[in-house]
């Protein structure tokens, strides 16, 4: 029996976004339904997209097309990016410098929401807490993190520093200092999920039986939602500070050969972008791994 897989339908439209920017609403309901969706919970979730002026809406019922939004369309590179960077880090090309990255903001009460939409932005890149205000990272996240500040109009109450040297109480050992901040067990648990989902699809896809074009692509849709699940709380701290072996490195080496095994074709040039993004960085990954 093979885990059951909760795919938000939020994620099933940004899934679909395709090269020119478009979710086509047929192939929307289609998948929802093999995924179990009603055609009523689908169309809500278009209502409430366009609403927060995510997508715009063009036509009616399975003839409608919707259209990302340009802020829509760019948060798919920053996810890639954090995925290409970890297969990095799997194959041994990034590692740790030893260079602890500190951003610290003072946003007054009067700008609370920006001030919230900050901190998840902070936490979503990798950092944690070390007091009120002030969040550490392993990672180079200044670029990421100015540009979240710019856009919440907050950068002039923004702090970037960087230091080889932190300690929090007696503890100063990097690989403890990781354990006491990120809750790694936690992590490793959905990455031990990510494992247990991709196995089995792996088999399906590398079987003898052929699968129709909707059941590759709603294993392409599983795989998308398990893989951001893991990965979206997943500070990607070094191999240095993790204990060994990770499971995100193993759970990844299998979403690589899933989306290796997926067919290009079926598709042509409509099909999703966040399936290309994925395929050019397993690719990439594969051919790394065998130079």
């Amino acid at each position: 029996m093979t885990d059951h897989v909760e795919i938000p339908t939020r994620l099933l439209v940004h899934a679909l976004i395709r090269e020119d920017g478009t979710v086509g609403a047929d192939e929307l309901y289609t998948v929802a339904g093999t995924l179990g969706m009603s055609d009523q919970q689908v169309r809500l979730c278009v209502k409430r997209l366009v609403a927060e002026k995510r997508f715009t809406h063009e036509g009616r019922g399975r003839r409608a097309v919707l259209h990302a939004t340009e802020d829509t369309a760019q948060a798919l590179a920053p996810n890639a990016d954090f995925l290409r960077h970890a297969f990095r880090q799997d194959a041994g090309l990034a590692p740790w410098d030893g260079v602890w990255h500190l951003a610290a903001f003072a946003v007054p009460e009067s700008s609370r929401t920006a001030r919230d939409a900050l901190r998840e932005t902070l936490v979503h890149l990798g950092g944690a807490p070390l007091q009120g205000g002030l969040y550490v990272c392993a990672n180079a996240w200044e670029p990421y993190v100015e540009d979240a500040a710019h856009r919440l109009g907050v950068h002039g109450a923004l702090t970037l520093l960087s230091t080889t040297d932190l300690r929090r109480g007696d503890v100063r050992e990097p690989a403890e200092l990781a354990r006491d901040l990120w809750p790694l067990q936690e992590i490793a648990d959905r990455y031990h999920r990510l494992g247990r989902i991709a196995r089995p699809r792996l088999d399906r896809l590398t079987g003898s039986a052929g699968l129709s074009p909707s059941e590759l692509l709603t294993i392409a849709v599983e795989l998308a939602a398990e893989l951001s699940r893991a990965m979206e709380p997943d500070p990607l701290l070094p191999p240095q500070l993790l204990p060994q072996p990770w499971p995100g490195t193993q759970a990844r080496e299998l979403i690589a050969r899933c989306w290796a095994a997926l067919p290009e074709h079926g598709h042509g040039e409509a099909r999703p972008v966040l399936f290309r993004l994925y395929a050019d960085i397993t690719r990439e990954a594969a051919e790394r791994a065998t130079r």
